[in-house]
């Protein structure tokens, strides 16, 4: 395989900060052009996002307070990936915790970054079909409004710029695809 000739050299990295589960670095590095640059960027261990389907087509979504942007939103649930979990664990397990719903079916549809200028977070994207009721188990300091929507009113709400999140908006996109039949499960 070649070289990437767009590749950056990593000349020093330094960790600036670790928090709970995000770390910050400060690297040097060598542009291809011979720059020397500063790069800032974050550290995080990966999510899945689930979008739970219900048998009548109504999709499981969730409104929750995001602190950064001091607002709530709604979203599919997600949640991060603990270290050395597998990826349909994880997602079994925050379907579980964030809704409280089993699923008996599982899809894999792929996964993006979502934040590739400053983060190295990707998100994994599942389907999840034969949802059965169970009981919530969030976290401490988690409140998580659970509701039920059809795409369409999803959709509606991203052209009216009520949901806003990154995740969910693909996720919209990519399970329309998905049950058009135009993009199979990987």
């Amino acid at each position: 395989m070649a070289k990437d000739p767009l590749a950056e050299e990593t000349l020093e990295s330094r960790l600036a900060y670790e928090g709970v589960f995000l770390k910050v670095y400060e690297d040097r590095v060598r542009c291809p052009d011979g720059h020397i640059a500063p790069r800032e960027y974050l550290r995080h261990p990966g999510a899945v996002m689930m979008m739970p389907l219900l048998d009548d087509g109504r999709l499981v979504l969730e409104r929750q307070y995001r602190y950064p942007l001091r607002a709530s939103f709604i979203e599919f649930p997600a949640g991060k990936i603990d270290p050395g979990e597998p990826l349909l664990d994880c997602a079994q397990r925050e379907l579980l915790e964030e809704t409280g719903y089993r699923a008996a079916q599982w899809s894999y549809l792929g996964s993006f970054h979502n934040a590739i200028g400053y983060c190295d977070e990707a998100i994994y994207v599942y389907l999840a079909r034969g949802l059965a009721l169970d009981a919530a188990r969030t976290d401490d300091g988690e409140v998580i409004e659970v509701f039920t929507a059809t795409l369409d009113d999803l959709h509606g709400w991203i052209r009216a710029g009520t949901v806003t999140d990154v995740k969910t908006i693909v996720g919209a996109y990519w399970l329309q695809q998905h049950l058009a039949g135009q993009w199979p499960a990987r």
